[in-house]
C-alpha cells in the first residue's frame, strides 16, 4: 500500500497507526473461534421453518399433525399461534407503511417465496427439515407483482390490505433553487431510466441463534450472530409483550455481517416462543437457500426521468430525478434505510440544487435489509453515472469534469445543500493517485494494443463516500413521530486485581478487528504494551458496556466504538495517576504512565506497577483517608448531533465521510461480450488509520463485493416471484480466481469532529460497481457509444449492448438551454 499524507498526523508515534498483528487471528486460524453453531446445550432442539412455495397466496389451512407424529419431533409453531402470543412488530414507517402488520410467521397469507408459515423443532437438524416437509399447508394462489414500478399501478395486486396499496413511503427531497438552475443551464442532459440491481453481501456464516428460556426469571438468553442487538431488542420486546431486560443477547465470533444480520428479529421471536413453549433450548441455523430466498436483500432502485443542468464550462449545477425503491414484501428496517442516501445527496460533487422524488413500494420478493453501503451505494452509483453520461454526451473529459465539480479540499468542512457536513478530504488528490496506479497516462497506447489483439479496452472511475456514525434523527425525516436521534456507544476499561487491563465493548464485530484496534488505543493511553490489554471477545447485553444504539453497523466503530474506548481509557488513566499521587504524596500532574508503570516523571525509580494499582482498591485499601479510585471506568461516547429540521429535511445526518476512489481497466471480447478486469486500483481516505493493514483489508473486501455486484451477483426473479438464483449453484460470489490485480493506496485527512481524527470506513464498494460500469461504457464507445444504464452487467448483457447499442442510447437525450 502506498500512503500519501496530506495533513500532519494528529497522533504521536505509538501503537496507533502501526500494523499491529490482529489479536483475533490466532483463535480463528487455529479453529478455536466460537460461532453460534459451536454452542451446544443439553437437550436442545433444532428449528426448521416451513416456507411458502408461492410468492403470493392466502393460507387456507395448516396441519402440523403429520410432523408431530414423527418420532424425535418436539413441537411446532404456526402463524396463528404467533399472532395470539405476540403483537405486530413496531414499524419505522409513517402511514401508509406504518399500518403494516408483520409477525414472526406469516399470518393469513404469504407474500414471497420463502415466507415462513410454520416452524418445527426436532432432535436433529436433518429430522427437523424432514418433519417440516410433512406439514400440510393449503394455499389459495393470488396474483403476483415483482416490479416496484408496476406495484404502484392502480390495478396491481395488493400485498398488505391494511396499507391500502403497495405504496409504503413517498416524499419529495428538494434543496436549493432547482427550477432556476435548469432555467440558467446551457445544456440539459436527460436520462429516462437507470437501474440498480438487487443483490446482497452473502456472509459465509448464515443467520443463527441458540435461545434458552429461564422459567424462574422469565428471561431469554439469545446466543446469536445478530449484529445490531440494540435494534433487535426494541423490535422484539414490545412484540413479545415483555421488558427489554428479559432479552439477553450474547455474541462472540460472527462470520461476516455486512448489515445482512440486522433484521433477524422475526426469526429470533419464533425461537423465543418455541423455547418457552417446549421448555428446552432451541437452535436455528439457516440453510443457504433459505438465506437467499428470504433474508437481507439489498435495495433495488430505479431512477426515472432524470435531468442534469450543465453550464457551458462543464459546471453541473443541479439534478432532478424520480426514484422508485423496491423494499420487498415487508419493511423491517425500511423506509429508514431507503433514505440513508440523503447523507450523500450530492455525492462528491458541488451540486447545490437537487430534487429527488423518492417512492418506496412492496413487492412479492424477499424483504430488504441493510447491505454493505446501504442506500448510499445506490445513490452514489447514480451520481457517478450522471457524471460519466454528461461527459460522454457533451464531450467533456471525465477526469477533468470530476476535478472541476468535486468538492475541493479548501472547502472542507463542507456543508451540503441538505445540511450534512463533509468533515475532510482531498478528492482530486485521491483521483490522481488512483489514476497513477493504473498507469492512466498510457491508456491510449494500451487501447491500441488491445485493439490489435481484437479486444475493446476501457477505463472507468468510481468515486464514493462512506458516511459513518448515523444521526438516528434522520428517522424523523420519514416519520416525524419517532423519538430517535443522535447515537451512542459504550466501553469499559479497568485494572483487575493483578493489574490486568480489561476492556469490554458494546459492539458486535464480524471481522472488523475491534479487539486489535481497541488494544492499540488503550495501550497508547495507559503507557503499556498492546499485549497487556485484554479486550473481551464479543458482546453480552447483561454487561454494562452497551447502550441503545450498540452494535456494529454503518461504518462507525472507529468513531463511536473507539471514541468510547478512548474516553474510558482516559478516565482510567486519570484514576491511575490519582492513586499513584496518593501513594507518593505528590501532585497528580507529576505522574506519568509508561512502560507498564505509574511513576513520577522526574524520578522514574518511584514507580508502581499496574499490579499494585489494581490491588490497592480491590484488596489492599485499608488505611486510606479517602476512597482510592476504583480502577474501573465506563464511558458513553455521544457524537455531537442536533435533531434535523423535519420540514426542510435539513441537518447533519452523519458525523464522518470517508472516501474511496476506484479506477479499473477492462478488456472486452466484441464477439461474445465476455470481459476481464486487467487492472484495478482503490484509494481510500478514512482519516487517521489506527491499523493500516486492517484498513487495507476492508478496502479489499469492499472491492470484492463491488466486483461481484457488477459482474456476477443478482437476485433475479421470474414473473411468478420465483428466485432464479437461490443458492451458490446459480448465484456466483467472486472467489480468488475472479479477483483482478489489485493495488491500494491511502491518503489521510483527519476528521476534525472525532476524538482520534478517525472516520468509519469499509463500505466503499459503490465506487467499484460504478468504475466497472464506466469502463464498459468507455470500451463500448467503438461499437456505437452504448450507454450503461444498469449496475449489474454480466457477459450476456454486455453482448446485448454490443449488438443493440441503440436501445440504451434511446434512454438519453441532450437539449440546449432549458425552457
Amino acid at each position: 500500500m502506498t500512503t500519501v499524507e496530506t495533513q500532519e498526523t494528529v497522533l504521536e508515534k505509538g501503537f496507533m497507526g502501526q500494523n499491529v498483528p490482529r489479536k483475533e487471528d490466532r483463535r480463528l486460524v487455529e479453529g478455536q473461534g466460537q460461532f453460534v453453531d459451536d454452542v451446544k446445550r443439553h437437550g436442545m432442539g433444532y428449528l426448521h421453518f416451513v416456507r411458502s412455495p408461492y410468492a403470493h397466496a392466502r393460507i387456507v389451512s395448516i396441519d402440523v399433525a403429520p410432523a408431530l407424529e414423527l418420532p424425535g419431533v418436539y413441537g411446532t409453531l404456526t402463524g396463528d399461534e404467533a399472532a395470539i402470543l405476540t403483537d405486530p412488530f413496531f414499524q419505522i414507517a409513517a402511514e401508509p407503511g406504518g399500518s403494516m402488520k408483520d409477525y414472526a410467521l406469516a399470518v393469513g397469507k404469504v407474500r414471497y417465496v420463502g415466507d415462513p408459515v410454520a416452524a418445527v423443532v426436532a432432535e436433529s437438524r436433518e429430522l427437523a427439515r424432514d418433519a417440516a416437509e410433512l406439514v400440510e399447508v393449503e394455499y389459495e394462489p393470488l396474483d403476483v407483482v415483482v416490479d416496484a414500478r408496476k406495484a404502484l399501478e392502480p390495478d396491481a395486486p395488493v400485498l398488505h390490505e391494511e396499507c391500502g396499496g403497495n405504496l409504503t413511503y413517498e416524499g419529495v427531497w428538494e434543496w436549493g433553487d432547482v427550477d432556476r438552475a435548469f432555467a440558467e443551464a446551457d445544456h440539459v442532459v436527460k436520462i429516462s431510466e437507470l437501474h440498480f440491481d438487487r443483490f446482497n453481501s452473502t456472509p459465509l456464516e448464515l443467520d443463527a441463534a441458540l435461545v434458552e428460556y429461564n422459567r424462574g426469571t422469565t428471561q431469554w438468553t439469545i446466543t446469536t450472530n445478530n449484529q445490531f442487538p440494540g435494534f433487535a431488542v426494541i423490535m422484539m420486546a414490545p412484540a413479545m409483550r415483555v421488558g427489554t431486560d428479559k432479552l439477553r443477547f450474547v455474541t462472540q465470533d460472527i462470520g461476516g455481517g455486512f448489515g445482512n444480520k440486522i433484521t433477524t428479529h422475526p426469526q429470533l421471536v419464533a425461537c423465543c416462543l418455541l423455547a418457552r413453549k417446549l421448555n428446552r433450548p432451541v437452535q436455528w441455523t439457516e440453510w443457504r437457500t433459505d438465506f437467499h430466498q428470504s433474508m437481507s436483500h439489498g435495495n433495488e432502485r430505479w431512477f426515472l426521468d432524470t435531468e442534469v443542468a450543465v453550464l457551458a464550462d462543464g459546471t453541473m449545477t443541479g439534478f432532478r430525478t424520480r426514484a422508485v425503491d423496491d423494499a420487498g414484501a415487508y419493511l423491517r428496517y425500511e423506509p429508514l434505510g431507503g433514505v440513508i442516501w440523503s447523507q450523500v445527496a450530492p455525492g462528491l460533487y458541488g451540486w447545490r440544487n437537487i430534487r429527488l422524488d423518492f417512492t418506496q413500494a412492496v413487492t412479492n420478493k424477499a424483504p430488504c435489509s441493510p447491505n454493505r453501503g446501504y442506500s448510499r451505494m445506490q445513490h452514489l452509483w447514480f451520481t457517478e453515472r450522471l457524471v460519466d453520461i454528461v461527459a460522454q454526451e457533451l464531450g467533456f473529459d471525465r477526469v477533468e469534469l470530476r476535478k472541476k465539480n468535486y468538492v475541493q479540499p479548501e472547502q472542507m468542512p463542507y456543508e451540503t445543500p441538505n445540511g450534512c457536513v463533509y468533515d475532510s478530504g482531498d478528492y482530486p488528490a485521491a483521483l490522481d493517485v488512483a489514476l497513477g496506479l493504473i498507469d492512466y497516462d498510457t491508456i491510449e497506447e494500451r487501447r491500441a494494443d488491445a485493439g490489435a489483439r481484437g479486444k475493446l479496452l476501457g477505463v472507468g472511475i468510481g468515486s464514493t463516500l462512506d458516511s459513518g456514525t448515523n444521526n438516528f434523527g434522520q428517522s424523523q425525516l420519514v416519520n416525524p413521530d419517532l423519538q430517535f436521534s443522535g447515537n451512542n456507544e459504550v466501553a469499559t476499561v479497568k485494572l483487575d486485581i493483578f493489574g490486568e487491563v480489561v476492556v469490554t465493548l458494546g459492539t458486535t464485530p464480524q471481522g472488523q478487528s475491534h479487539e486489535t484496534t481497541a488494544s492499540q488505543v488503550v495501550a497508547d493511553i495507559l503507557g503499556c504494551d498492546v499485549d497487556a490489554v485484554h479486550v473481551r471477545a464479543g458482546h453480552d447485553s447483561y454487561w454494562n458496556s452497551h447502550a441503545g444504539f450498540s452494535g456494529t453497523y454503518a461504518s462507525q466503530f472507529a468513531v463511536t466504538g473507539l471514541g468510547a474506548v478512548k474516553g474510558a481509557a482516559d478516565m482510567l488513566a486519570d484514576q491511575m495517576k490519582t492513586l499513584a499521587s496518593m501513594v507518593f504524596q505528590c501532585p497528580k500532574e507529576a505522574i506519568e504512565l509508561a512502560d507498564g508503570f505509574a511513576r513520577i516523571a522526574d524520578n522514574p525509580e518511584a514507580a508502581l506497577p499496574f499490579m499494585a494499582l489494581g490491588a490497592i482498591p480491590n484488596a489492599n485499601n485499608a488505611g486510606f483517608p479517602i476512597d482510592p479510585p476504583p480502577m474501573n471506568a465506563r464511558f458513553v461516547y455521544r457524537p455531537p448531533f442536533e435533531v434535523p429540521d423535519k420540514e426542510r429535511k435539513f441537518g447533519n445526518l452523519t458525523l464522518t465521510y470517508s472516501m474511496q476512489i476506484h479506477a479499473c481497466v477492462v478488456e472486452v471480447d466484441p464477439e461474445t461480450g465476455v470481459y476481464e478486469i486487467v487492472d484495478y486500483a482503490a484509494v481510500d481516505d478514512c482519516g487517521v488509520r489506527i491499523n493500516p493493514k486492517i484498513v487495507e483489508g476492508q478496502v479489499m473486501g469492499a472491492t470484492a463485493h463491488a466486483i461481484g455486484a457488477a459482474m456476477f451477483e443478482s437476485y433475479t426473479y421470474d414473473d411468478e416471484g420465483n428466485l432464479l438464483t437461490p443458492n451458490f449453484y446459480d448465484y456466483h460470489v467472486p472467489h480468488t480466481l475472479d479477483m483482478p490485480p489489485l493495488q491500494t493506496a491511502a491518503i489521510e485527512t483527519p476528521s476534525p469532529f472525532t476524538p482520534l481524527g478517525t472516520k468509519g470506513m469499509g463500505e466503499g464498494g459503490g465506487g467499484g460497481i460504478h468504475c466497472i460500469c464506466a469502463a464498459l461504457q468507455d470500451a463500448l464507445r467503438a461499437s456505437g457509444s452504448a450507454i450503461v444504464t444498469d449496475s449489474h452487467n454480466p457477459y450476456h448483457r454486455v453482448f446485448e449492448m454490443l449488438r443493440h447499442p441503440e436501445q440504451a442510447r434511446a434512454k438519453v437525450d441532450v437539449t440546449g438551454r432549458a425552457t
